[in-house]
Parts: structure tokens; sequence; C-alpha cells
């Protein structure tokens, strides 16, 4: 057979052709091919079609302009702000001694929260009672897991008259897990009583700047 008569078979058949494409993974189309799509459209401002217009970044710059003219409006006052409830208890409150790890604690959360004593003219007496409730049981009787409970009953007076402004009882529970190694479960316990200790501080701290507006 000659060589005409072997490649008689592809005679008058045209070359079949590359489909050119945009490289990566994506689908193979004609470059030539416009991009029907477009851009994307920028996303409509909030409230668009209903009157309104304003951006996200504009309504939040305008609601933190607004919104300390709209609790003034309604009579309220953040407590740490200047002339706040706050500020008759900053650095004015005496906290009596800690006699124990509890005591030391809440104490020291206190100061934390009302600030060191300076110009005292109140005085902060507590008593602190807790007591752990196990809570978890194997079938071999044996305690996996306690409740930790605490009270405080606490007393603010005004230093210069002696009078009671302030008192009352706060009460919490944390947990702490019993398993494990002997030092593991004790540090476990030194921590849920750590922090029962910080809650009902902060308890206590609540309810004196809730009542601070009344105190001489």
């Amino acid at each position: 057979m000659s060589s005409s008569e072997k490649s008689g078979s592809s005679v008058g058949r045209p070359p079949t052709p590359s489909l050119p494409h945009r490289g990566g993974r994506g689908a193979l189309v004609p470059t030539d091919v416009p991009d029907v799509a477009g851009p994307v459209p920028p996303s409509p401002l909030v409230g668009e079609g209903r009157g309104g217009g304003a951006t996200l970044g504009a309504l939040s710059r305008r609601s933190m302009i607004l919104a300390p003219l709209a609790l003034a409006a309604c009579g309220f006052t953040p407590a740490y702000a200047p002339g706040g409830a706050a500020t008759k208890l900053q650095g004015k409150v005496f906290v009596a001694e800690p006699s124990d790890k509890n005591g030391f604690d809440l104490v020291a959360r206190l100061e934390e929260r009302l600030g060191r004593p300076e110009a005292v003219a109140y005085d902060l007496a507590y008593t602190i009672a807790t007591e752990a409730v196990g809570v978890g049981i194997t079938v071999d009787n044996e305690i996996t897991r306690f409740n930790l409970k605490g009270v405080v009953d606490y007393s603010l007076t005004d230093r210069a008259t002696g009078a009671r402004v302030a008192g009352g009882l706060v009460n919490s529970f944390t947990a702490y897990s019993a398993t494990g190694s002997t030092v593991a479960g004790l540090a476990a316990e030194e921590d849920a009583a750590t922090r029962l200790m910080r809650i009902l501080a902060d308890q206590i701290t609540a309810r004196l700047i809730a009542a601070a507006a009344s105190f001489p």
C-alpha cells in the first residue's frame, strides 16, 4: 500500500481543534467567550430600597455615639463612670483582715474590684462558711465529685458614725473532682475554693455598688 493510500483515511478530515482554557482545574471554556456574569455587584446598603441606605459601619459608629445619650436619657449612669455609684467605694472600703485562705482570697478579690483602701470611709466585716457535699458516688460507694458550697455574711458600716449602711448574705457553689492522686484532689479542692471566694466577692461588690447611691 502506497503512502498516499495509507494516509487516505485521514484525507479530508480537519484536525481536531484544541480547546483553549484558562488554566487551573476549572471547566474548559473558550477564551474568546465573554464573561456574561460580569463582576460581582457590591452588597446593597442596609435598608436600601426601604427608605434606608446607611452602611453597617455607619450604623455601628452611630450606635456607639448615641448609646451613652440614650442611657443618660433613661436615667442610667454606668457604675464606674465619673460620678457613678462605684466612685463612692473606690479606695474607700477597708475590708477586715483575713484569718485563713478563704478569707485571703475573698479580700484579695474585693480589693481588686473596689481598690486598695486609701481614704477609708467604710469598714466591711464578713464571716465565711463553706461545706463540701459529695455529688458523684460510684457503685463501690466512693465519692468522685464534690460541690463546694459557700455563704458569706457581710456588713458595711460608716467609719465616721459606726452606722450600718449595707449588708446581707451571698451564696454560691463550685465543683471539683476527687479522682486521681491525693495531691491532685487537694489541688482541685483548693482551686474550687478560690473560684468560690471570687464569685462571692463579686456578688458582694455588685450589691454594694447597687446600694451606694444611698450611702452618706
